[in-house]
């Protein structure tokens, strides 16, 4: 079992980057119900919605308990057996393999950082330009502003020989920038205690 699956499964751990420096990986949020800032995302899901990266599943098991069609998609098995036990539907697949309804979903979901998947936001926010359609949104969870992007090389901890693999972080006020180089325009951007948020419309 990998430090991310402990991590699904609430145990403490965290990313370790080049420099030494640590990041410490949000489980508890991770694992629980939908907490202070999750309704940001919800409430702007009035249609069919994949959550790329859904971990445990708890924005896609309450998408599902608001009559919200919702996909969770993940590459650990474990993130996808948890987020059944939920009672929510999800694929075991990585985001850029090909994905059931592409170009008609009408919201999707990067939260918890989940811009960093790959490595690269650019080509990621060109990936979910594919996934959404004409009019649809990517509501993505972001760094607090000044942080601009930053991209590491990172591996996951505590994991003896963990491999080390690309991450990426967004600030908020540099996700403009990321959306007018793909399809993508900032419909709004907000804060809700600690966690910053942005709403990216598809033209």
């Amino acid at each position: 079992m990998t430090a991310f699956d402990r991590g699904l499964l609430g145990h403490r751990c965290w990313l370790e980057l080049a420099t030494g420096e640590r990041v410490d990986l949000p489980v508890d949020r991770w694992t629980a119900i939908p907490c202070e800032g999750d309704d940001v995302l919800l409430d702007a899901c009035d249609g069919p919605t994949l959550d790329v990266g859904c971990g445990p599943g708890r924005l896609t098991a309450a998408l599902s308990e608001r009559g919200v069609a919702s996909l969770g998609v993940d590459i650990s098995a474990t993130a996808v057996r948890l987020t059944h036990a939920r009672g929510a539907v999800a694929l075991h697949r990585d985001v850029f393999d090909r994905l059931p309804g592409e170009g008609r979903w009408r919201h999707v979901l990067l939260a918890d950082g989940n811009i960093g998947i790959g490595g690269d936001p650019l080509r990621l926010l060109s990936r979910m330009a594919e996934l959404v359609g004409d009019g649809g949104t990517v509501l993505v969870e972001l760094e607090p502003p000044g942080r601009g992007i930053r991209q590491d090389r990172v591996r996951l901890r505590p994991d003896d020989g963990g491999a080390w693999f690309t991450w990426a972080w967004v600030g908020v006020e540099a996700i403009a920038e990321l959306a007018a180089r793909t399809a993508f325009r900032v419909a709004w951007a907000t804060r809700r205690d600690h966690r910053w948020f942005a709403c990216l419309e598809k033209a």
